[in-house]
């Protein structure tokens, strides 16, 4: 995978092909745009390149706090190789890149990418001020030897809706994981390191893989979810408990996932959960006994709605 750090860091071998944006959560409108230009560069031997940014830029010039993004700098680069694009560019956004001028900017990425066609949203812009929109970008071109290509964004079928990465995190924070999974094109996952709890479920027969997900990622709604776990290529069932375990005074949001079929020590391996079905909301149980029945019912419908989803 060829994943660079920062634009000054690339040197390509040849002409390219690229688009720019935040790309968070990689969804169905960005896949769109992307294997379009990914055809269009294949086919006449030209490099598809996707330039990205982190921080999010949102964050550095709203000052935002607490978990916004949908996918770690690393899962993202992962879902636009799948796509087939030859590099990606995760370029620092920061007080300096906030402040370049437009005509820079499209310097370094000459420089740089060997940029030879620029793809972007009618309403792109970049640069100081957002100086650099699609007119002036054109006039850039036409002086330093690159077109620009503007693309329209995807719809969903149902409400004409466009697909935005806004949009999926208001989706998660309601626990809409299955709209979700529609507008990604897959199910929303987490990953992280699997780290000791309290061990509370294994106690009780039920034991959980408590994943350190994230601080920055977001989360769908507390709830009980159905979805499948990936364990070192290895894919299981499970049913994953977002929420602060009320019935045992919680106060920490935790992610435990209770693997289906599965009795392993996994401490300190990296565990990956999809959320695919929300089978309930969190809730207080009137003790132990109780509790555990849900469970029981819990994995019941997990096991049930896996299975369905893979006929």
């Amino acid at each position: 995978m060829n994943h660079i750090y920062d634009l000054t860091n690339a040197q390509l071998s040849k002409p390219s092909i690229v688009t720019i944006g935040v790309f968070d959560g990689v969804h169905r409108g960005h896949a769109h745009l992307i294997r379009q230009l990914v055809q269009e560069a294949h086919s006449t031997d030209r490099l598809p390149v996707i330039l990205t940014f982190f921080p999010h830029p949102d964050i550095v010039l709203r000052g935002l706090q607490g978990r916004y993004y949908l996918t770690t700098p690393e899962e993202r680069a992962v879902q636009l190789i799948k796509l087939g694009v030859d590099t990606v560019v995760t370029h620092p956004f920061n007080e300096t890149t906030r402040h370049i001028r437009a005509a820079d900017f499209v310097d370094q990425l000459v420089k740089h990418l060997q940029l030879n066609a620029l793809w972007v949203g009618a309403d792109f812009a970049m640069g100081y001020k957002r100086e650099g929109n699609v007119d002036f970008l054109r006039q850039q071109g036409a002086t330093k030897g690159f077109s620009v290509h503007t693309v329209e964004l995807v719809q969903t079928e149902n409400d004409h809706e466009s697909i935005s990465s806004t949009r999926i995190r208001e989706r998660l924070e309601a626990g809409e994981v299955e709209e979700v999974g529609g507008l990604l094109g897959r199910a929303f996952s987490v990953s992280g390191e699997v780290v000791r709890g309290d061990q509370r479920g294994r106690t009780i027969g039920f034991p959980t893989a408590n994943i350190a997900v994230w601080e920055e990622q977001v989360l769908p709604a507390n709830g009980v979810y159905a979805g499948w776990a990936t364990l070192e290529g290895e894919r299981l069932m499970a049913v994953t408990n977002i929420g602060v375990r009320p019935t045992f005074a919680g106060q920490n949001v935790t992610v435990e996932a209770h693997l289906l079929d599965f009795n392993r020590d996994i401490y300190g391996k990296t565990l990956a959960v999809s959320f695919d079905k929300r089978l309930r909301p969190e809730k207080k149980f009137n003790g132990i006994q109780e509790l555990m029945a849900q469970i029981v019912l819990d994995a019941q419908a997990a096991r049930d709605y896996l299975n369905a989803e893979t006929v």
